[in-house]
């Protein structure tokens, strides 16, 4: 086993809850659902192969699950507590909440930070993951007054107390919310994009100031690291990363052809030692905070194996780290 692998797992922020170096996002596995009428979820998706993957990652180790009310409208959360079923113990969930939607017409329709609606939608989620607890409760809404903010994370404070939930975060890119949060007795985490191209120094400083963990969404630039896309790829219609005009990473559904250039200027850095890009990319995340917990989505076990694969090799060395940030930014 190399040297540095990634074996021991890592406290969420001041709590005693452990979970494995690297999550799984379940935001793919959600299936097709629409957010105000664009497509928000990744395609279509195959239920039994959801959970094969699920349970795979089980076997090699990967211990926390990030889903969401709003995947799929709920069908991310029964699928996570379906395949989890009887294992739910070895694993740690982490869920969402603050978006509003209609789960048969699997539609995200609007946003509610109240108290009432937190607790309801907590309910929600633990009925339909098939637990009586949520280890880790993420406010979904990305941008927040202060004062509905420290409403909500005082709801969230009860709701530890209640036994509904071990801890809270935010899923957010600001760093103002994140130190406002970050204050709250059982904050455990912020939530926030990482990855070769999208580095968060700020963030990641306010995650080691405040001693929370730094969960990383899109540490694969949504896909588009792991090297199988070529320039002329067009993404199906169904797909978020065609519609959203806020993904930086893809362009009108397809590949940025300006980070496909920069990838292939570190390519060689990120294989180093026999990593795949996809575990290149996880392993200079590592490298950046040993808070980080990158969360790479997946729809395969053939995905779940590969991501798995990343913690034999541990982190990038701080070396590969500089010469990849000269690249990028001063080439």
């Amino acid at each position: 086993m190399n040297a540095h692998a990634l074996t021991a797992p890592r406290r969420l922020g001041r709590t005693q809850i452990e979970v494995s170096a690297l999550g799984l996002g379940c935001w793919a596995i959600g299936g097709p659902f629409t957010m105000f009428g664009q497509p928000d979820g990744w395609g279509e998706v195959d239920d039994t192969e959801s959970a094969r993957a699920i349970r795979r990652a089980l076997d090699l180790g990967i211990t926390f699950f990030d889903t969401a009310d709003a995947y799929g409208t709920g069908h991310s959360e029964r699928v996570l507590g379906k395949a989890l079923g009887s294992d739910r113990g070895r694993a740690v969930i982490a869920t969402k909440f603050g978006y509003t939607y209609d789960e048969n017409l699997r539609e995200l329709i609007g946003e509610d930070p109240s108290p009432e609606y937190v607790r309801r939608a907590c309910q929600a989620s633990l009925t339909r993951l098939g637990t009586d607890y949520i280890d880790l409760y993420q406010l979904h809404i990305g941008e927040l007054p202060e004062d509905a903010a420290l409403t909500i994370r005082a709801v969230l404070e009860d709701m530890v107390a209640d036994g509904l939930i071990r801890a809270y975060g935010w899923s957010t890119d600001n760093v103002g919310n994140a130190k406002l949060f970050a204050t709250g007795e059982h904050c455990a985490s912020i939530q926030h994009d990482l990855n070769i191209f999208s580095d968060a120094p700020e963030m990641l400083a306010a995650c080691q100031e405040f001693d929370v963990a730094s969960i990383n969404r899109a540490p694969l630039a949504m896909g588009l690291l792991t090297g199988k896309f070529r320039a002329d790829f067009q993404l199906p219609a169904d797909d978020v990363r065609a519609n959203a005009p806020s993904i930086q990473w893809f362009k009108d559904g397809k590949p940025n052809p300006e980070l496909l250039a920069k990838l292939e200027a570190v390519r060689e850095i990120l294989r180093s030692d026999g990593r795949t890009l996809t575990q290149g990319a996880l392993a200079w995340i590592w490298g950046r905070s040993e808070r980080t917990i990158p969360i790479p989505g997946f729809k395969s076990v053939a995905q779940v194996e590969e991501n798995a694969g990343a913690l034999e090799f541990g982190p990038l060395k701080p070396a590969q780290l500089a010469e990849i940030h000269a690249l990028l930014h001063n080439g």
